[in-house]
């Protein structure tokens, strides 16, 4: 169904299976300071608990490289990417960031853009990819915000269209807070159209323009939010007919979330992801999907509502 021959380099003894192909690497779950409030202990505890429950196999699991600068190149600017290589970002630039700038972070933000840029090479493949952490969509072509430094979903979009691998690509932004970085990116690029449904009242307070942006008020159930997504999913498809998606599946919209408004419970969350890859699957849509935000009180929430995301992909394509 969604076989496309492409290149893929591979590392030695590596074999490509038909399977769900998951990108992770021991640097996702980057040292951050005691106390505080990004949770990256969930990179760790995501594949344990896919693998320990028998969703996966330890070999779906792969190593991106770092993405080399050229490519990254094609969507952020090259002063700005001087500024990361070279350490000279500003101390309000860094703060911006939501992150304590160090090159080993660097290091791991490259390895997250070829991660998900690779996920979307084995989704041409085979229907989906996925990569256990990116989602940065608040990373403009020229700077860094939100706990993003590089915008991964612009950057594997802008490589598959360079390599003329797909014509229309529909960004699906289901993270609590807009994708304002990814808006800012296409904003003048009909080749993608990005879609963003989002908390009305919280972070980024200044908006940028998504091809199509919906809002929603504090404090939205299961059933109100599942609608609007539901309506908007199937007409995106209908009317942009793309050939290739991107998900950015935040589950920051759950009830708790600390820095989420919204009132979605886990099942809800699990049921927009059935929404989206179902929808995906019957339109015949590859699809790479990226993890996005996720900050409720209980780690035990923020793993059990991604693990929902893998063990929907590995049901329903595998």
């Amino acid at each position: 169904m969604y076989l496309v021959k492409i290149d893929i380099i591979l590392t030695q003894n590596q074999i490509v299976k038909f399977m769900l192909h998951i990108a992770w690497d021991e640097s996702y779950a980057h040292p951050l300071p005691t106390g505080h409030r990004f949770p990256m202990v969930k990179y760790q505890l995501i594949p344990e608990q896919l693998i320990i429950e028998g969703t996966i196999s330890p070999d779906q699991l792969f190593h991106p490289s770092i993405m080399a600068d050229v490519d990254i190149l094609h969507t952020h600017t090259k002063g700005y990417l001087d500024k990361l290589n070279e350490g000279t970002l500003s101390a309000s630039e860094i703060r911006r960031t939501g992150f304590p700038f160090s090159e080993q972070l660097v290091i791991r933000e490259k390895k997250i853009m070829q991660g998900t840029a690779d996920a979307a090479l084995y989704a041409l493949e085979y229907g989906v990819g996925m990569n256990t952490a990116g989602g940065t969509h608040h990373a403009f072509s020229f700077k860094g915000e939100g706990f993003c430094l590089f915008n991964d979903i612009a950057i594997a979009a802008n490589l598959l269209l360079n390599k003329k691998l797909v014509a229309k690509i529909l960004v699906v932004d289901l993270d609590v807070h807009q994708g304002n970085g990814t808006a800012e990116i296409f904003s003048k690029d009909n080749r993608v159209f990005t879609f963003s449904m989002h908390a009305k009242h919280n972070y980024p307070f200044h908006k940028e323009q998504s091809d199509l942006d919906v809002e929603l008020h504090d404090g939205i159930t299961d059933e109100a939010y599942l609608a609007l997504l539901d309506y908007h999913i199937e007409y995106l498809m209908d009317t942009v007919v793309p050939d290739f998606a991107f998900f950015q599946s935040g589950v920051d919209i759950i009830a708790g979330d600390k820095l989420g408004k919204l009132n979605v419970s886990i099942e809800g969350c699990r049921r927009r992801d059935e929404k989206v890859l179902t929808s995906c699957y019957r339109h015949h849509v590859p699809v790479c999907i990226s993890m996005g935000g996720g900050y409720s009180q209980q780690i035990r929430d923020i793993v059990e509502a991604h693990a929902n995301t893998f063990r929907l992909a590995q049901y329903l394509y595998f």
